[in-house]
């Protein structure tokens, strides 16, 4: 059974995050959790709330193992873009784009 938790709208563009969530693809659920608590990246505190969110998902709603639980997929995908201006030098206009991302979580249960 797989079990799915979504976080939308971080302010993190998806190529931070990215650098992230490769490191926990594939592993236990309780391991990544660890292994996120000790990053010392902004993504890994958003990681480390949707995999938490999807533990707790998997064990609520479910009824499954924790400790059966591992990473099966995970994904950041681009959100929406906020578009905001600075001056610049001759009074032109620079872009400032604010990037935010989707993260998505897919915890499979491991077969024994």
């Amino acid at each position: 059974m797989d079990v799915r938790a979504t976080a939308k709208h971080l302010p993190i563009s998806a190529r931070k995050l990215r650098l992230v969530i490769d490191q926990v693809r594939g592993m236990d659920a309780d391991q990544a959790l660890t292994v996120l608590k000790f990053m010392p990246k902004k993504g890994a505190d958003f990681t480390g709330k949707a995999v938490a969110s999807a533990l707790a998902n998997a064990e609520n709603n479910f009824d499954l193992n924790r400790n059966a639980m591992f990473i099966s997929t995970i994904h950041a995908d681009e959100g929406v873009t906020l578009k905001r201006m600075k001056a610049g030098a001759r009074g032109r206009y620079k872009p400032r784009l604010r990037r935010t991302s989707h993260l998505t979580v897919i915890l499979s249960e491991r077969e024994e």
